[in-house]
C-alpha cells in the first residue's frame, strides 16, 4: 500500500506542471476510486484557480492526496516545480487541510486618529462605515474627539460598537491627509497605513515610511481606470463634493440671483457659469450649477466628456483644432501649444461673459497648469467670481491665493480654498469612509473574514507604495493579456454516478411522437366530421388546411434579413378585416345602426393597416438596394391589376358579373397574397412581392364591393370609399414618419388595430345576422371575438414595453397562471351562454356573452404580455402577428369568406413559423415563453474554461478601454467580425457603422458582419437598420454562417448586443440563458466591447464576456464611440 500510495503521489506531480503551463499556483486532487486486491486505480481532477485576474508570483503549489484503502491517511505533498514537466518534492505532511491564507478579522485592530492638519474638519471613517467593519469581526479603536469637527459625537463610534483609546496601536491605521512627521514617529514596523500619501510629490514621506517599516497604502494611487475600484475612490468622492461645494461657495459670494426671475421690479437674467474641466468635480459643478438655474457652459479637453455635459442640459465648448485630451489613469493629458492657444482665446471670450468661473483642471504629479490669465479675470465684470479647485496645487487661475478669498482691483472675488471637501465634513467623512471600508474589506476574503494583501490584485498593487522595508510605488505595468488559444474538444466521459443521462434516447421516440401527433390531428378531424357541420363549414376547414400548408412552405424559404420586411407584409395583409366590415356596412353617408359603425370603425382601422404596412415595407426594402443594383419597376404591376379592377367594377355596377367571376377575383386576390410572402425569399424578388401583396389587397377589396355596386346607394358607397380614404391617409402618415428605430412599435401598433377590427367585425355579425344560429358560426364568432381581444391588448402591451412606457421585465399577479386559467375557463363559459341566448334568440343577452368573452380575452392579452420577461420580446411580437392571421381567419369563418380564410391562415402560420424559428434561435419553447416560464429548454454540459482568461466578475474586474486604444486595435487586426445588438438602434449608431465598415474595407480588412435571429426587438430589425445605412448585404452574415469560424477573426467589435454574446449560454448550465445558441466571439483574439455599462442585457442576466482577459470595454454612447474610433482610425491608417 505504501508503494501504491507512493506512486499515486509521484504521478500526480508528474501530471501537474503540464497543466500548470500559464498558472503558478493550481491544486491537485487525487482521489483512489477503488481498492482491489492491491490495486490503486486514481483519477485526476486538475482545477486552476480563479479567484483572481492574474496568478500569484509564488511557485509553489501543493497536491492533496486522498487514499480510499484501508488504513490509508490523507495529506499534502509540497513541491516547487523547476520547469514545465519536472517536479521535485519533499515530505508528506498532515493534517489534510490546508491553511486559510490571510489574517482573520478577529486578531486584526483598526484605528482612526484625529487628523492633525490645520483647519482640517473631516475624519477618516464615520460611525457607520466603522459599524460595517465591526460587525465583520474587526476591534475597532477611535481617539477621543476624533470626528467633533465631523459632527460625529464619540457616543456614537461607541454605539457603532468602536473603543475609545490610543489609535496608533492598532494593526492598521486609517487617516485622510497624509502622516505628518510626528505621526511617522507614533508608527511602527509591520503597522498597515491606509492614508492620501502622494508619493509622486512627497518623496521624502514614503522614504521614512520605509525606513518604519511600514505597509502603506495611497489611497490617492487607487488605479482609477478599474471598474470595480470606483468604490474605493477616495479622489472622486471628495473631487465629486468639492464640485459641489464650488458652487455653493460662488453663489455665497456673487451679489445676485443664480436663476433667473420676472418681477414687476424687473427681469433679472440667469446667472452665467463656465466649469473648466468636466471630470468628476466639474460634472458635479456643472449638475449643482444647473440645479439652481444657472445657465451652464462646461470645457473639457476630452471629447467623451460632451454626452455627460450635455445630459445634464448644460452647452459643451470645443476649440475648432482636433486633438484628443485622453491621458492615462482616466486624467486629462498635456495639450499642444497650439490647441493650448486655440484654447485661451475661447477662455478669454467666455470670462468676458460669465459671472462665476470654476476651473478644476489637475495633472498628477505636476503643478497645475494655468488656464486663466490675469488679463482674463480683468475682464470679468464686477461682482463675478471664481473658484479655482486646483489651488492646492498652485491654481488654474492667476490671481488665485491657494487657501483664502480675495477681491481684485476690478471688483471680482477670486476664491482659493484648498479645504473645499472639509467645509462639508460630516458629509465627505462619510463618503471618505466607505471608500476605505469598501477597499479594507474587498483584501482577502470578506466571506470568511479574513483580510490579506494579494499582489496580484491591481487595485491593492496600485495602491501600495511601501512594504516591508522597500519602496513598491509606482507599481509594474501589467503584464500583456494572454491570447486566446482554444483548447481541443474534449472526449464526453460518461459520469459514473450519472450514468443514465449519457445513454442516448431510444431510437423510436421521434418515431412515436410524430405518431402521437398524427393520431392528435385524425381525432381532431374526426370530432369536426362527427359533429355534423353544414357542407360550407367543412369547404372552409379544407381552405384552412391547405392554406396552413402553403404558408409553412412559404415562409420557410424567407430569408432571415428579410423577417422584418416579412412581418410588415403581413401585417399590411391581415388589414384585409375590412374585407368582413365592408360586408356588413349600412345607411348612407353615416352608419345607421351600432353594428354598421362598429364595421365602419373597423374598415377605417384595416384602411391604417393596410396603407402603413405596405409603405413602411417599401422604405424596408429600399434600403437593402445597392447602388449598383439595377432599378427596380415592381410597381408596374399593379397596371393590369387596376385594369381588371376597373373592367370587373363595369360589369358589377351594371349586374351583369357572374357569380363565378366574383369568385374569380377572390382566388386572384388570394393567389397574389401568397405570391407575396414567397417572393420574400431573397432581395432580388421582394419589391415584386410586396407590389403583388398590393395587389392581392386590391383585388379582395374589389372582390368584396363588386356584387354591392348594383344595389348600394351612392351614399354608401361614399362611406365606405370616405373610411378607406382616412385609414388609408393615417396609415401612411404614420408609416411615412415613423423611424426604423420604431419599427418594432409600429408593428405592434398595427398589431392592435387589426385585432380590434376583427372583434368589432365578429360582434357586428352576430348583430346584423343574429338568425345565424348554425354552431360552426356561433363558434367562430366567439373565437373572433376572443383572439382579437386577446391581439389587440396584448399588442397595445407590445408598443407600450418597447416604448419605455411599462417596465420591459416582467409584470404579472401573484398565481399568474391561476388567473389566467380562470379567464380562460371563463371565457368557455360565456361563450356557453352566447350559444344558449343566440339560439333562444335573446339577441341581448347574446352580445353581453360576447361583451364579457371579449374583456376575458382582453386580460388575458394584457396579463400574458406583462408577464413575459424583455428577452422574449422577439417572440411575443411574432406570436401577436400570428395571432392577428388566425383572428381574420376566425372572420372568414363567421362571414362565411373563403379569402379571409385563406389569407388569415396565411398570417397565422407565418408568424407561427417565425415565432418557432425565434425560440430556436434562444433555445426556449413556445409555451414556456408565453407561460412566462423562464430558462431554456436544454441545458448545456459546461465548457471548462482557463481561468486566466477571466477576470474576477465577483469583484467586478474588468479591463476598460478608450477609443484610441480600439483603433489601434482595428488597425493590427487583418480579419474583422462585427456583431451589432439593439444598442445599435437605441445610439442611432447604424450611419457611423457603416462608414467604420466602409473606412475598413478600404484598407483591405475582411470585414464580416454576423446578425444573431433574436437580434434587435423583432425579427430582421438590425439587418434593416444596417441596409438603411448602407451596408452591403453580401457583407452581412447569419449567425450560422460564422459559428465555426469565430476563432480566424483577429478582432471581434460587438456594438449594443449584449445577451447574444452571453459565454453563460455555453459555459452555465445554470444560466437562464443556458442552451441559447450565441455568436460566440470570445473565440476570436481580441474583443471589442461598445456599451454604455456593464449591466445585464433585455434578459438582465449577467454577461462574463465584460470580464474576460481578452475583453476590452470601451464604455460610452455606441455613436459617439464608433465615430472617435474611425476618426482614430484614419489617423493610424
Amino acid at each position: 500500500m505504501a508503494f501504491a500510495a507512493s506512486t499515486a503521489v509521484n504521478a500526480a506531480l508528474t501530471a501537474l506542471p503540464a497543466r500548470r503551463a500559464r498558472s503558478a499556483s493550481a491544486r491537485a486532487r487525487v482521489a483512489a476510486l477503488s481498492s482491489r486486491q492491491n490495486k490503486i486505480t486514481t483519477t485526476f481532477d486538475l482545477r486552476q484557480r480563479a479567484r483572481r485576474t492574474r496568478a500569484r508570483s509564488s511557485n509553489a503549489s501543493r497536491a492533496l492526496i486522498t487514499a480510499a484503502y484501508r488504513g490509508s491517511q490523507s495529506g499534502y505533498v509540497s513541491f516547487k516545480g523547476k520547469s514545465p514537466g519536472s517536479v521535485s518534492f519533499g515530505a508528506i505532511a498532515e493534517p489534510a487541510t490546508e491553511t486559510a491564507a490571510g489574517v482573520a478579522y478577529e486578531t486584526l485592530a483598526l484605528g482612526v486618529p484625529k487628523e492633525s492638519f490645520k483647519d482640517e474638519r473631516r475624519v477618516a471613517l464615520a460611525p457607520d462605515a466603522l459599524g460595517k467593519l465591526v460587525k465583520a469581526g474587526m476591534k475597532v479603536v477611535v481617539e477621543s474627539n476624533a470626528g467633533v469637527e465631523s459632527e460625529y459625537a464619540d457616543e456614537q463610534y461607541v454605539e457603532q460598537g468602536c473603543v475609545i483609546g490610543n489609535p496608533w496601536t492598532a494593526d492598521i491605521v486609517c487617516k485622510i491627509r497624509p502622516p505628518s512627521k510626528p505621526e511617522v514617529a507614533k508608527l511602527r514596523e509591520g503597522q498597515i497605513l491606509f492614508s492620501n500619501i502622494y508619493p509622486r510629490q512627497d518623496e521624502a514621506l514614503v522614504e521614512s515610511l520605509r525606513a518604519k517599516g511600514v505597509t502603506a497604502f495611497g489611497l490617492d494611487c487607487v488605479p482609477r481606470t478599474i471598474s470595480r475600484a470606483q468604490a474605493f475612490d477616495t479622489l472622486s468622492s471628495m473631487a465629486n463634493i468639492s464640485g459641489y461645494r464650488a458652487i455653493v461657495e460662488a453663489a455665497n459670494a456673487l451679489p445676485r440671483f443664480f436663476a433667473g426671475q420676472f418681477t414687476m421690479a424687473g427681469n433679472v437674467p440667469p446667472a452665467k457659469v463656465l466649469v473648466v474641466g468636466a471630470g468628476v468635480a466639474g460634472l458635479a459643478a456643472v449638475q449643482t450649477a444647473k440645479n439652481m438655474g444657472a445657465i451652464v457652459r462646461a470645457f473639457d479637453v476630452r471629447a467623451a466628456a460632451r454626452e455627460q455635459v450635455e445630459s445634464m442640459g448644460a452647452e459643451f465648448l470645443e476649440v475648432e483644432l482636433e486633438e484628443s485630451g485622453e491621458g492615462a489613469g482616466g486624467y486629462a493629458k498635456e495639450m499642444s501649444p497650439e490647441f493650448i492657444a486655440a484654447e485661451m482665446e475661447l477662455f478669454a471670450k467666455q470670462c468676458a461673459e460669465c459671472d462665476i468661473v470654476v476651473t478644476t483642471a489637475l495633472i498628477p504629479g505636476r503643478p497645475a497648469p494655468k488656464l486663466i490669465s490675469k488679463a482674463m479675470v480683468e475682464s470679468m465684470r464686477p461682482g463675478s467670481v471664481t473658484v479655482d479647485l486646483a489651488a492646492e496645487a498652485g491654481g488654474n487661475i492667476e490671481s488665485t491665493v491657494p487657501g483664502k478669498v480675495i477681491r481684485t482691483s476690478n471688483g471680482v472675488t477670486c476664491v482659493g480654498y484648498t479645504d473645499l471637501p472639509s467645509r462639508c465634513a460630516g458629509q465627505s467623512s462619510t463618503l471618505f469612509g466607505n471608500n476605505i471600508a469598501n477597499f479594507i474589506m474587498s483584501m482577502g476574503d470578506a466571506k470568511e473574514g479574513r483580510f490579506e494583501i494579494r499582489l496580484d490584485d491591481e487595485a491593492v498593487r496600485g495602491a501600495l507604495v511601501t512594504q516591508n522595508g522597500k519602496i513598491m510605488f509606482p507599481p509594474p505595468p501589467p503584464p500583456p493579456k494572454p491570447v486566446p488559444v482554444r483548447a481541443p474538444e474534449p472526449e464526453e466521459v460518461c459520469d459514473l454516478d450519472a450514468a443514465d443521462e449519457c445513454k442516448p434516447p431510444p431510437a423510436w421516440i421521434p418515431d412515436a411522437k410524430s405518431a402521437m401527433a398524427l393520431g392528435a390531428l385524425l381525432a381532431l378531424f374526426y370530432a369536426a366530421g362527427g359533429a355534423a357541420p353544414p357542407p360550407e363549414a367543412i369547404g372552409l376547414m379544407s381552405t384552412f388546411s391547405l392554406a396552413c400548408i402553403v404558408g409553412y412552405f412559404a415562409v420557410n424559404g424567407v430569408s432571415a434579413a428579410l423577417h422584418s420586411p416579412l412581418m410588415s407584409v403581413t401585417n399590411a395583409i391581415s388589414g384585409m378585416t375590412a374585407i368582413g366590415a365592408l360586408e356588413l356596412m349600412r345607411g348612407g353617408l353615416l352608419p345607421d345602426t351600432v353594428a354598421a359603425t362598429a364595421a365602419a370603425a373597423a374598415v377605417a382601422m384595416s384602411a391604417v393597416n393596410i396603407a402603413g404596412g405596405f409603405f413602411m415595407t417599401g422604405r424596408m426594402l429600399d434600403m437593402f438596394k445597392r447602388p449598383d443594383d439595377p432599378p427596380s419597376y415592381s410597381n408596374l404591376l399593379l397596371v393590369p391589376v387596376i385594369a381588371a379592377i376597373a373592367f370587373y367594377a363595369k360589369q358589377a355596377a351594371a349586374g351583369v358579373a357572374a357569380v363565378a367571376l366574383h369568385e374569380s377575383i377572390a382566388l386572384a386576390s388570394a393567389l397574389c397574397c401568397i405570391g407575396a410572402i414567397s417572393m420574400l425569399a431573397s432581395q432580388q424578388t421582394a419589391r415584386t412581392g410586396n407590389a403583388l401583396g398590393s395587389a392581392g389587397v386590391l383585388l379582395g377589396l374589389a372582390a368584396t364591393a363588386g356584387p354591392r355596386l348594383a344595389t348600394a346607394s351612392a351614399d354608401m358607397l361614399m362611406q365606405a370609399a370616405g373610411a378607406l380614404g382616412v385609414g388609408g391617409v393615417v396609415g401612411l402618415a404614420i408609416a411615412a414618419r415613423c423611424a426604423i428605430t420604431d419599427l418594432p412599435q409600429l408593428v405592434a401598433a398595427f398589431h392592435s388595430l387589426v385585432g380590434l377590427a376583427a372583434t368589432l367585425t365578429s360582434v357586428a355579425a352576430y348583430m346584423s345576422h343574429p338568425a345565424a344560429t348554425g354552431a360552426a358560426h356561433l363558434g367562430a364568432t366567439c373565437f373572433g371575438v376572443f383572439i382579437g381581444a386577446l391581439t389587440f391588448t396584448g399588442s397595445v402591451i407590445a408598443f407600450a414595453k418597447l416604448q419605455g412606457l411599462v417596465p420591459s421585465k416582467e409584470v404579472a399577479l401573484p398565481a399568474k397562471q391561476v388567473f389566467n386559467s380562470a379567464a380562460l375557463a371563463g371565457s368557455l363559459y360565456y361563450c356557453a351562454m352566447f350559444f344558449k341566448a343566440a339560439v333562444a334568440g335573446a339577441t341581448g343577452d347574446a352580445v353581453s356573452a360576447l361583451g364579457a368573452i371579449a374583456a376575458l380575452g382582453a386580460f388575458i392579452g394584457l396579463h400574458a404580455t406583462l408577464a413575459v420577461g424583455g428577452g422574449d420580446t422577439p417572440v411575443v411580437i411574432t406570436v401577436l402577428n400570428s395571432s392577428s392571421g388566425w383572428a381574420l381567419c376566425a372572420e372568414g369563418f363567421v362571414l362565411g369568406s373563403q379569402l379571409l380564410t385563406v389569407v388569415g391562415a396565411l398570417i397565422g402560420a407565418s408568424g407561427a413559423i417565425l415565432s418557432q424559428i425565434m425560440c430556436v434561435a434562444m433555445n426556449r419553447s413556445i409555451v414556456g415563453v408565453l407561460l412566462g416560464i423562464k430558462g431554456t429548454l436544454n441545458k448545456t454540459k459546461t465548457v471548462d474554461v482557463d481561468p486566466n482568461m477571466l477576470c474576477d466578475v465577483e469583484r467586478g474586474e474588468c479591463v476598460v478601454s478608450d477609443a484610441g486604444t480600439a483603433a489601434q486595435d482595428l488597425a493590427d487586426a487583418k480579419k474583422v467580425l462585427i456583431v451589432p445588438g439593439y444598442g445599435l438602434a437605441v445610439s442611432k449608431a447604424q450611419y457611423a457603422m457603416a462608414d467604420l465598415i466602409e473606412l475598413l474595407r478600404e484598407s483591405g480588412k475582411d470585414v464580416v458582419v454576423a446578425v444573431h435571429p433574436v437580434a434587435g426587438r423583432m425579427p430582421g430589425q438590425l439587418n434593416v437598420l444596417l441596409a438603411e445605412a448602407g451596408v452591403p448585404y453580401d457583407v452581412v452574415k447569419e449567425m450560422e454562417e460564422v459559428e465555426n469560424d469565430v476563432d480566424k477573426y483577429d478582432v471581434s467589435l460587438v456594438v449594443g448586443a449584449n445577451d447574444t454574446v452571453n459565454p453563460s449560454a455555453v459555459e452555465d448550465p445554470n444560466s437562464e440563458l443556458a442552451g441559447m445558441p450565441v455568436i460566440q466571439v470570445w473565440r476570436s483574439q481580441k474583443v471589442l466591447v461598445l456599451k454604455r455599462s456593464l449591466a445585464g442585457g433585455y434578459a438582465d442576466v449577467e454577461n462574463p464576456l465584460f470580464f474576460n482577459s481578452n475583453t476590452n470595454m470601451v464604455l460610452g454612447d455606441a455613436k459617439s464611440s464608433i465615430e472617435e474610433i474611425k476618426d482614430g482610425l484614419k489617423a493610424l491608417l
